[in-house]
């Protein structure tokens, strides 16, 4: 049961000024125990919740130290006589689920009416969030962290390869070398190395308080995902050699600290949740942040499921200000969230911004959500005024370490005949999640924006916060390379593959701004947006439509050639095509053009911003 803040407007109006480069308040922050003092509800409030959820046989769980929350467990029974409703099954049609919900609005006492602004947790909708990470698996029915490689051919830069299969139509080679008629090779996956140069941080102007030799240092980045990898720090720092950059806890290269609840590594009950398939997450994520920052402080915070329980993770890094940078790639399918969730989780972010925390969220891996829900939709959390959503890019670097290629990432699959070398369209596949929110108005910096709820969504013409702000490298076929102790036919140890999505990107504009502190003499930068778009066009990339393609193999059992190997046609800035029956350039809502678009936003940060 969420209470909320004893003095909402005050303090909506104190997080616009201290975000708000024009204001006198500008990063003049609050510690968490003063934001308690001027905004948490009270321990009489607390305790008028506990004693009723107590009356009502609960057991409690846990309340956070800015009483922003009560967590009590019990029966469906229990559920039902304390919130006078009953819960039914429902078709989520659009998902192809069934879920238990309330069939009514929930009641509590009217004594409590002026105390608690939402119930969660009597519903199953939390069957909606997953993550944002992508991995190219043949064998979709997989175990639990099965093993998976990216088989040869494969480039270690932009074009060094040639494939066999022409472009598809409307696709051609604009980037040179590419050949002007076939399909390059994908990529092995990026390096810190190589994203860093395609995006000029290496090359980045002196002054600060540390010009371009910024590695992050003094700096702290938090990492919030569901479960935990028991592997992770043997892995990020295996996976640091390979790099050469420092590893965790040497010298140069930060530390790693894993907060976990009781449980999270070992939850059975969970499966179909599949716990282990969050460990490539929290891999991708804290190996993107030490990639970009090699001696930023992570800190990983682990939810015990997917549950709400993300929500009182965020808000366990919030209220202990446990970094100044928190990483979140994961996310709702689109806006389908109950209501009851809304409010609570735009109280935790606007403490954040109170307290000078810079909170970030991947945009999402399906595009403009047309395919997942019959209708066009941007998605929650990255939908939130006080986020700093992060959406994505196709990229392509060089062999000299400089973007050879950068557009939008939005991809289409055509498969390969390695007889004729002929490729036939299958199918829209990915592309990073953006629009324009229908439960958001449109926040004052965003003010310049002209783009409205268009057609296919659920409020055509509403004038609402548009998705995403920045991008980065998101796309799974030029990927980031990333290290993991996996489960193979011939044993469970550490190897690499190549990863994508919007969960890419988000921790590589992290490890960003890591840098942008530390540049800036290690004071927070906070909640990001206000600054981002008070910046002048030339401190971004303007990312454009570049339509080209490339090839990949897979290993039809993931791991070897054993079974087979099956070759693909990947498309770059190619959007959701839903109805088409053939191939081709489609015409959805998403758009990769000059200035702000629903995929790459304003772009990519150039240098360290």
């Amino acid at each position: 049961m969420y209470l909320g803040w004893t003095n909402p407007s005050g303090a909506e109006a104190l997080a616009r000024a201290v975000s708000d480069p024009r204001s006198k308040s500008y990063r003049n922050y609050l510690t968490p125990a003063q934001f308690r003092q001027q905004f948490a509800p009270t321990a009489n409030q607390v305790a008028q919740v506990q004693s009723w959820l107590t009356s009502q046989g609960f057991s409690l769980v846990y309340t956070p130290a800015n009483n922003h929350y009560v967590s009590a467990q019990g029966t469906v029974a229990q559920a039902q006589a304390a919130f006078g409703t009953k819960f039914g099954m429902y078709k989520v049609t659009q998902l192809g689920l069934t879920l238990r919900s309330p069939s009514a609005d929930v009641s509590i006492p009217s004594s409590l009416a002026g105390v608690v602004n939402a119930v969660i947790g009597l519903d199953q909708s939390y069957e909606f969030v997953h993550t944002n990470h992508a991995v190219d698996k043949v064998n979709s029915n997989a175990p639990p962290s099965p093993g998976f490689r990216n088989p040869e051919p494969l480039s270690t830069f932009w074009a060094q390869l040639t494939s066999p299969y022409a472009y598809p139509a409307g696709f051609n080679a604009v980037v040179p070398p590419a050949s002007a008629t076939l399909a390059p090779w994908n990529e092995k996956g990026h390096t810190p190395q190589q994203i860093k140069g395609a995006y000029g941080i290496s090359l980045a102007p002196g002054g600060g308080s540390c010009g371009a030799t910024c590695d992050g240092t003094g700096q702290t980045v938090a990492i919030i995902d569901a479960y935990a990898s028991p592997t992770i720090l043997q892995d990020a720092n295996q996976w640091s050699i390979n790099r050469g950059i420092p590893q965790f806890g040497a010298a140069g290269g930060g530390t790693f600290t894993q907060v976990v609840s009781p449980g999270t590594y070992n939850r059975p009950e969970n499966n179909a949740q599949d716990p282990q398939g969050w460990y490539g997450e929290e891999t991708l994520d804290v190996e993107a942040v030490h990639g970009m920052a090699p001696n930023a402080n992570v800190v990983y915070v682990g939810a015990p499921n997917q549950y709400q329980d993300l929500d009182a993770a965020l808000n366990h890094v919030v209220d202990r200000h446990l970094a100044q940078i928190v990483s979140n790639s994961y996310g709702w399918n689109g806006e389908v969230v109950p209501f009851g969730f809304i409010k609570p989780v735009e109280d935790t972010l606007i403490q954040a911004a109170i307290e000078g925390i810079g909170v970030y969220f991947s945009s999402g891996d399906f595009g403009d959500e047309t395919q997942t829900l019959g209708f066009a939709s941007a998605d929650f959390p990255a939908s939130s005024p006080w986020v700093t959503a992060v959406g994505g890019t196709s990229l392509g670097v060089s062999s000299t370490n400089t973007r050879a290629v950068e557009t939008g990432w939005g991809e289409s699959n055509y498969d390969c005949n390695p007889a004729t070398f002929v490729c036939t369209f299958t199918n829209w596949r990915l592309g990073a999640g953006g629009g324009v929110s229908c439960l958001f108005s449109r926040p004052s910096y965003q003010s310049a924006l002209t783009v409205t709820a268009g057609p296919t969504t659920q409020c055509e013409g509403f004038v609402g916060r548009a998705v995403p702000d920045v991008a980065a490298l998101a796309a799974i076929q030029t990927g980031l390379l990333i290290g993991q102790t996996q489960t193979f036919p011939d044993g469970t140890y550490y190897d690499e593959y190549r990863v994508g999505g919007t969960s890419v990107s988000c921790p590589i504009i992290a490890g960003i701004m890591a840098l942008s502190d530390q540049k800036k003499g290690g004071a927070p930068h906070g909640f990001a947006n206000p600054f981002f778009y008070g910046l002048p066009a030339s401190s971004f990339y303007d990312v454009v439509s570049v339509k080209t393609a490339v090839a990949r193999r897979n290993f039809v059992n993931d791991v070897s050639a054993a079974g087979g190997t099956e070759d693909k046609l990947r498309t770059f800035d190619d959007y959701d095509r839903s109805g088409e029956a053939s191939g081709g350039p489609g015409s959805p809502t998403q758009f990769t053009d000059t200035g702000w678009d629903n995929v790459t936003g304003r772009g990519v940060p150039i240098g360290i911003p």
